[in-house]
């Protein structure tokens, strides 16, 4: 796992994908953590990123460094019942202002599971990190 997260940290902003309805959707994400064996990602529960996961939970999430290696993390999104990933991950990524009481959003957070991970050189065959 400790690759995925170093390749996910050099690249700094990376791609999740999701499905709505027949329709794939893509965004830019940049926060995760690494706790108890998991990379760790979150979204709102506000979002449209959460209701799409909630009844398809096949994601894709991938990452480019500046190398031209790009990253293809795939898995099923379970998302998390201990807050304390939440806790952390706000904390440790200045979203304090997003969620919060006032603002009533809570940031789901989630790992992947049945995971493939595969760093791809620009040319040639890729290599296995999990």
């Amino acid at each position: 796992m400790s690759k995925v997260k170093d390749f996910l940290a050099e690249a700094g902003v990376f791609f999740m994908a999701t499905v709505d309805g027949d329709q794939p959707k893509l965004r830019p994400l940049g926060a995760f953590l690494e706790e108890d064996g998991k990379l760790i990602f979150g979204v709102g529960d506000f979002k449209n990123v959460y209701r799409q996961m909630t009844v398809n939970p096949l994601v894709e999430i991938v990452a480019c460094k500046p190398d031209g290696h790009w990253l293809r993390y795939t898995g099923r999104a379970v998302f998390e019942t201990d807050g304390k990933y939440a806790e952390q991950m706000i904390a440790a990524s200045h979203l304090e202002a997003i969620y919060n009481e006032q603002t009533g959003h809570k940031l789901m957070t989630f790992h992947l599971e049945d995971a493939t991970a595969v760093e791809i050189p620009v040319m040639g065959e890729g290599e296995n990190l999990l």
